[in-house]
């Protein structure tokens, strides 16, 4: 079987390099392309839409039945029929594991490629791919390489903070040596499992090289990153070296914040892909009314909950990556309260709470970071009203408080409406960014996470049984 012009024999050759194999995998791919210039949140959006786009043009080759994909640190497929369709490799870390256990998991299935078949349960058979442990010294940056009969490409994520790039190589040159070092980790790892990669490839035939993938990939990328709304992605938020988890604790705080993005992964890559189906539906015409309401309905649930996973990690990276505090700007407070206020508005009513606002008028600007502010006044309104039952009601209040704005979110049932008292909800945490409401089994950010969020937004937070959860943002000077 050829590639791109080189006997199999050629691509899984001998390698010389004694570095970490997937840390040269970036380091190959990275050859020849010029510096990046993103930080982490945005680079992560490209690659989001480099697996949508990657994988529609997988989805729309009936020809190639077969193939392999490779990836680590998780699996970067998840359309159902490629993962029927292919077979794969995946790097991940060993804290994962756990997730065996869920009973029909479909993140990091057991190892189906060498069982027997009719061993595993049907709706794992599927999912043939086989995880092998991601080491601390790996690079930690995601990679895919995907083989079929007609396509054979890398994608990659690599450079430091502010220096991120999107790598997408597809030239039958490069790929071989990507392919060296992956049966290099392999042999490394379970030496059984090289010789099951050797096989899948003969497997799939004569390869025709797609070495122009790029003339096509690169536009496609384009006009999809064109089409996705612009949403909360996962971004390092900022604390003060005070705040920082002590050293003993960090091992397992890693543990869950990768369970966390594993969660994330599975959550809102198909939330969006749903999303934007749903909008192309809303761009028609010939729809009945009740089906475009309910389309609109899925299209806002979709967004909430996007935007929530997208907080949630924020508070998660802020636990893990202290640094700096983030450059303030001046911000129009009110203006944005006003703008979010009907929005608010229609999410409660759709949980029969209702909402009322009061924002005086002319209020000075606050120092704040208005890009990430907004998803977070968001982020309040939800966690001070997500645990609420039917008939209760939601009061946001913004007012002078002498060199501050005083933001006041106060919540009441029905008992607390009736009796004119307010009694906070049962929460417990779950370990330091979540908590949990014991009554209703309602998910959010907790206390400490949320404070943490908004010191590095320049807020101060106070929350006492009596006022609800109060925000004092610092007054901008007059320019």
């Amino acid at each position: 079987m050829s590639f791109g012009g080189s006997p199999l024999t050629a691509r899984l050759g001998p390698l010389t390099d004694t570095s970490t194999p997937l840390h040269s995998i970036h380091r190959l791919m990275a050859e020849g392309v010029p510096a990046g210039k993103a930080d982490d949140a945005h680079a992560r959006r490209l690659w989001w839409g480099a697996l949508e786009v990657l994988q529609q043009r997988l989805l729309s080759d009936h020809s190639s039945l077969e193939g392999v994909w490779i990836a680590a640190p998780l699996p970067a497929l998840y359309a159902p029929e490629l993962l029927q369709r292919y077979r794969g490799w995946v790097w991940a870390p060993e804290a994962l594991t756990l997730l065996n256990e869920l009973q029909g998991s479909s993140l990091l299935p057991s190892d189906l490629i060498s069982a027997p078949t009719g061993v595993a349960e049907e709706p794992l058979l599927s999912h043939r791919f086989q995880r092998m442990t991601l080491h601390a010294e790996d690079s930690q940056d995601p990679f895919l390489l995907v083989i079929t009969t007609k396509l054979q490409v890398a994608l990659a994520l690599q450079g430091h903070e502010g220096q991120r790039r999107l790598l997408m190589r597809s030239e039958p040159s490069l790929l071989t040596g990507v392919l060296r070092l992956v049966e290099q980790r392999l042999k490394e790892d379970d030496p059984a499992q090289a010789e099951v990669l050797h096989r899948a490839l003969n497997d799939l035939g004569p390869l025709q090289s797609s070495g122009d993938l790029a003339l096509q990939f690169w536009p496609d990328l384009a006009q999809r990153l064109a089409s996705m709304a612009p949403t909360v992605t996962l971004q390092t938020a900022h604390e003060t070296p005070q705040d920082a988890p002590p050293s003993h604790a960090s091992g397992e705080i890693d543990a869950e914040l990768s369970l966390l993005e594993a969660i994330a992964h599975e959550v809102r890559t198909p939330l969006a892909t749903i999303r934007t189906l749903i909008r192309s539906l809303l761009r028609r015409r010939d729809l009945p009314e009740k089906a475009m309401e309910r389309l609109q309905q899925i299209d806002t649930e979709c967004s909430e909950q996007i935007d929530r996973f997208g907080l949630i990690f924020q508070a998660a990276e802020l636990q893990r990556q202290p640094e700096g505090p983030s450059p303030l700007a001046r911000t129009d407070l009110g203006a944005m309260l006003r703008l979010l206020s009907p929005i608010w508005t229609q999410q409660l009513k759709r949980r029969g709470v209702g909402f009322a606002m009061t924002v005086a008028d002319c209020m000075p600007f606050v120092l704040s970071d208005p890009s990430r502010l907004e998803p977070m006044l968001g982020g309040l309104v939800d966690r001070c009203s997500r645990s609420l039952p039917p008939g209760s009601k939601l009061l946001l209040t913004l007012e002078p408080a002498g060199a501050r704005l005083k933001l006041q979110l106060i919540s009441r049932t029905p008992e607390q409406i009736a009796a004119q008292t307010i009694d906070p909800m049962p929460q417990e945490r779950l370990g330091p960014v979540l908590s949990w409401n014991t009554d209703t089994g309602s998910l959010q950010l907790s206390q400490t996470a949320t404070r943490r969020l908004l010191e590095s937004l320049g807020g101060r937070v106070t929350q006492r049984r009596d006022r609800g959860l109060t925000v004092f943002f610092p007054i901008a000077e007059q320019c």
